[in-house]
């Protein structure tokens, strides 16, 4: 069914006061404000968090609060899809860790052949490349190869399906994103690098650092010594974890090195060679985070692995503790130890081991990644997205006057020859309205007498779409 906006609302919301500038508090449900964006691009990151891959140190499509605002709509939209049933969110769920708990997830036209991967910290990593098999160079490109795909999003101009260029059309068409998409860029037009651009922002800004491990490691400022909040089996799994086998351990870190716990680049596949539907699968050498594995109860989020073959972390551990076969393209540090003809790896852990190293890794899940509505979806349970509200601050209002005759000039900048309503309260509940189209510039501009003394006056252009 073709997704429908009820109310959409886009403000520009101010009060005037002898105090200065005033926003109203925002109201709850299917509500974007973009007077009041979340932040998503000074969020608090770990002094020990070094590992960035977003290129150009950092620097080749910086998060801005707005640009991942936009990405978050476009990450929950449906209407990405050709047949308006899927949207990124279908297969990467907040309350998943941004994964799906399916074994293959369900497209357009069919199920995925891989699991999807989760999406947590998916920034900090040596590894610049994205999809299990890293075929995608950066996170831009990765960002929109779904919406191409035929089973997934149905957008990849074969068999039947429309072309990209079609979703591009689609979406032009759409006033609330002719004004979203100038509110980040500054003009309307909509194409595929923008769209990435927006998406890879969000995505980006997807991080979990409040995990059990992370306040241990805090505290103690290094890796190697036991943390004063871990039991002593989570000491003794990070221990495990991080030690050579030669001195006792597991040697986890040298392809998932904290703090981070990446994947190392230029990694060989890790044993598990298994397709989903049948065959082998010998080109998988990514893998997500370490960091939330699994839940805030210690469930995982699904299966492990691209082909979601290992149903538990104790799974994992075995399967590592002792791999089957030496495959030609078996990661060198994974055919070093106890090979014999075409066995891979032998620890020969014991269970109590195994055990720690599980209770380690429990460690590495956090909290607010799972509840933080500026990660959450924006539309309401109607899939309709009721108000989307304009930035704005203090530059937009221009004062002339005093006493009686001072006025107030309420500038915005708008999507050119669309119609807007200028609204003005001194409650936030009753307002005035005057009908305005914006100019070919996009210009909306407004003067009216401004409240004396300590009178309060809000003013606001909103954009409401034909019904």
């Amino acid at each position: 069914m073709l997704m429908r906006f009820r109310t959409i609302t886009l403000a520009i919301t101010g009060a005037v006061t002898s105090l200065g500038w005033h926003l109203p508090l925002m109201a709850q449900g299917g509500i974007v404000d973009l007077t009041r964006l979340s932040n998503y691009a000074n969020q608090p990151i770990p002094d020990y968090i070094l590992k960035d891959n977003t290129g150009n140190g950092g620097n080749a499509n910086p998060i801005t609060d707005i640009g991942a605002t936009l990405g978050r709509v476009l990450f929950y939209d449906k209407r990405l899809s050709r047949n308006d049933t899927i949207s990124c969110a279908s297969c990467h769920q907040q309350e998943h860790a941004f994964g799906d708990p399916d074994t293959a997830s369900t497209g357009v036209s069919g199920t995925t052949g891989r699991h999807s991967m989760r999406l947590i910290n998916a920034r900090f990593s040596r590894e610049s490349k994205f999809f299990w098999d890293e075929r995608a160079a950066t996170l831009e490109a990765q960002s929109t190869q779904p919406i191409h795909d035929h089973i997934e999003m149905g957008f990849s101009d074969r068999d039947g399906d429309p072309s990209f260029t079609d979703l591009v059309t689609k979406l032009s068409l759409i006033e609330e994103y002719k004004v979203l998409f100038t509110a980040v860029y500054g003009g309307p037009g909509i194409d595929e690098d923008r769209i990435q651009k927006a998406l890879a922002q969000f995505v980006r800004s997807i991080q979990s650092f409040d995990s059990k491990y992370d306040i241990g490691r805090s505290v103690i400022g290094n890796d190697d010594d036991p943390f004063t909040n871990f039991t002593d089996e989570e000491n003794s799994g990070k221990a495990l974890f991080l030690r050579a086998p030669g001195d006792g351990g597991a040697d986890c870190a040298s392809c998932h090195q904290p703090p981070e716990f990446d994947i190392a680049p230029f990694s060989g596949n890790n044993g598990i060679i298994s397709a989903i539907g049948g065959g082998n699968d010998f080109t998988v050498t990514r893998s997500p985070s370490l960091r939330d594995t699994v839940d805030t109860s210690g469930i995982p989020h699904g299966g492990f692995m691209h082909d979601a073959s290992l149903p538990t972390l104790s799974d994992v551990i075995n399967h590592y503790n002792s791999i089957p076969t030496n495959n030609e393209g078996l990661d060198a540090r994974l055919a070093r130890i106890g090979r014999s003809g075409d066995q891979g790896q032998q620890l020969n852990l014991t269970q109590t081991e195994k055990d720690n190293l599980v209770a380690f890794l429990k460690t590495l899940t956090g909290n607010a990644v799972y509840v933080d509505p500026k990660w959450s979806n924006p539309f309401d349970a109607n899939n309709s997205l009721q108000v989307i509200v304009l930035p704005m601050d203090t530059d937009h209002l221009i004062f002339t006057g005093s006493g009686t005759s001072r006025e107030v000039t309420v500038n915005a900048q708008a999507v050119p020859l669309i119609d807007y309503v200028f609204q003005t309260s001194s409650d936030l509940v009753n307002w005035t309205s005057t009908n305005i189209t914006a100019p070919v510039s996009g210009a909306l501009t407004m003067t009216v007498a401004a409240p004396e003394g300590t009178g309060k006056q809000f003013y606001r252009y909103i954009y409401i779409p034909e019904s």
